[in-house]
């Protein structure tokens, strides 16, 4: 009997701790970013920052490695990261990067790391114990050097290494020696970007070539079904159009081999709360799946101020590579529930969006509806760090809540460089009438840098009001850039879109002018666009407004469109594509 009794007990707590199991995960990703190495990139504020990520699937398990961090992360499951520390340089590089646009690479079983440089005396890094931090040098200085590093190894056992950082000239690749990793011949180009016919690779948040001609950056290389996907970042790491693109070949190297670009962007998130999805790179799960993790943008204190998204990736039946970014900031599905030819995520929508807000104090003008205006780049700030600081949001009606995402802003921070042992506590409460409040989630005893913090409730709640009660802050004042809910309002869907107008310009086909009449309980759009009416695989989330300035199309191919609304409660029905030439 005490047997029986025993085991129901162990079959239940295993059954709890199953169902507790979170399925999702939130762009940015939550990991403890370092702040910024550089006293001469304080000068409006010290604050966290990234860019340029990494991710390779090592024996089962994620390596990420990004610019600046003092070491890297792994985890099983892409949710939860554990950093460990490392320092990469060698006493004789002089230099603050550690590392910048680290390349990483995967040998046998040697994990490589090298870092990017215009010197000779870097060394190339190699493990087959990087869960232990187990490294030792390949070489001790990789002569042939390169910014924005890539590596790559075919299937026949041959290593390559990409890389390029430019507004001038094309990004390159060559073939290194496995044993000695010195180059076999010499450099030679891959791409060169070509503007005048790609409109997203403008330069400028508007893609109208301010300042600068566009920059081609950050190689990567995918092999699929025989082909050769070499992808970029261009046009410019600041800009909510930073992307990734791809072009396709039949070898590792395109010199003396055909190529064919493809027309737009493979990772490209142009609108919604936290934009950009350049400089990345492409892996696989151990379910094979395809994914892309890249830099997204907040570039207020600093035009180096950013963070990392992952997005699910694919390629057609056409072996046309994709990036899914549509609702890419709202919760997505990890890989251990990804299914194939599924939803990206579990559908749960934005519900406090531009709701009302009450706060404990306000410093300056950084007032509270910063908080749910769906930008990362303004927030508010309450006067103080204060355990007993809050922020309320008012959903308006009783919601489904699901999960909540909390960005925290750089608000008076005090930390240069990668930081340890530091930490955010905090209370969530909810009530269905602004007056009695229950403990929704207690992180009063959390001892994790959580930036990006995002909670999964065990089950779904219904509420009116959610209230984030500081306890602890690790710097700075108590500021949030995005206190975000998730779930469903619970009300109608927006009604669809009548009618989607698209005006081509003659003069440059590159541009259009969209406009449609709005939705009068819609809040936002997601306008999809690409080069054949099946492959609409490129999204633009817009709020507010019933029209958009589009650049970013192949002068020389047709297009299609097709766009739904967006409201607390769910999509609209999507119009049907339109072709224009």
């Amino acid at each position: 009997m005490k047997k029986t009794i025993l085991t129901i007990l162990i079959l239940g707590y295993i059954s709890a701790v199953f169902a507790q199991k979170q399925k999702t995960y939130c762009n940015p990703i939550n990991v403890d970013y370092g702040y910024t190495p550089f006293e001469s990139f304080t000068e409006w504020g010290k604050h966290r920052a990234t860019a340029d990520p990494v991710i390779v699937n090592y024996k089962g398990e994620f390596l990420l490695f990004s610019t600046n961090q003092w070491g890297y992360w792994h985890s099983s499951d892409m949710l939860n990261w554990k950093f460990i520390e490392r320092k990469f340089l060698r006493p004789w590089n002089k230099t603050k990067d550690e590392l910048c646009a680290p390349g990483v690479g995967i040998i046998g079983d040697t994990v490589v790391v090298f870092g990017s440089t215009y010197t000779k005396n870097f060394t190339l890094w190699g493990s087959t114990d990087p869960l232990g931090n187990k490294w030792f040098p390949l070489v001790d200085s990789l002569e042939i050097g390169g910014w924005d590093p890539a590596f790559f190894t075919d299937d026949d056992g041959k290593f390559y290494m990409y890389n390029g950082s430019s507004n001038n000239y094309p990004m390159y690749g060559v073939e290194l020696d496995r044993k000695t990793f010195k180059p076999i011949g010499t450099r030679t180009p891959m791409y060169l970007l070509q503007s005048w016919r790609y409109g997203w690779q403008r330069f400028g948040e508007y893609m109208d070539d301010t300042f600068l001609d566009p920059f081609a950056e950050g190689a990567w290389m995918t092999k699929h079904n025989g082909k050769y996907y070499f992808q970029y970042g261009a046009p410019g790491t600041e800009f909510s159009g930073y992307s990734d693109g791809v072009v396709v070949g039949s070898k590792p190297l395109f010199y003396d081999s055909p190529y064919t670009p493809q027309s737009d962007p493979l990772s490209y998130k142009g609108g919604g709360f936290s934009r950009g999805a350049g400089h990345g790179a492409t892996f696989q799960d151990n379910a094979k799946n395809y994914w892309h993790i890249s830099t997204s943008i907040i570039c207020v204190k600093n035009t180096w101020e950013r963070r990392m998204g992952i997005w699910p990736t694919g390629f057609d039946k056409d072996d046309v590579m994709w990036t899914n970014t549509a609702f890419g900031d709202y919760p997505l599905y990890l890989p251990s529930e990804r299914k194939e030819n599924g939803p990206a995520g579990p559908g749960w929508m934005l519900i406090n969006y531009k709701k009302p807000v009450t706060v404990s104090s306000t410093l300056g003008s950084f007032n509270a509806n910063n908080a749910v205006d769906e930008s990362i780049k303004t927030y508010w700030s309450a006067k103080t760090a204060n355990s007993g600081e809050w922020i309320q949001t008012d959903l308006g009606s009783l919601a489904t809540v699901n999960a909540i995402q909390i960005n925290y802003a750089d608000q008076d921070a005090e930390f240069i460089g990668k930081q340890t042992g530091i930490f955010h506590q905090y209370k969530i409460l909810s009530s269905v009438d602004g007056q009695k409040w229950t403990t929704l989630v207690d992180k009063s005893q959390n001892k994790k840098d959580v930036p990006h913090d995002y909670i999964e409730l065990e089950k779904p709640v219904k509420t009116r009001f959610i209230k984030l009660v500081n306890i602890h802050m690790p710097t700075g004042k108590f500021a949030i850039s995005g206190l975000r809910v998730f779930g469903n309002g619970n009300g109608q869907k927006p009604d669809a879109v009548k009618n989607l107008i698209v005006l081509r310009t003659e003069k440059d086909k590159r541009s259009a002018y969209i406009k449609w009449p709005s939705v009068d309980n819609a809040f936002a759009y997601n306008l999809y666009y690409g080069t054949a009416p099946d492959k609409l695989y490129n999204c633009i989330m817009i709020h507010d407004f019933n029209e958009y300035w589009f650049k970013a199309m192949d002068s020389q191919k047709a297009y299609y469109f097709s766009i739904e609304a967006i409201n607390e409660n769910g999509v609209s029905a999507k119009t049907e594509v339109k072709k224009v030439d």
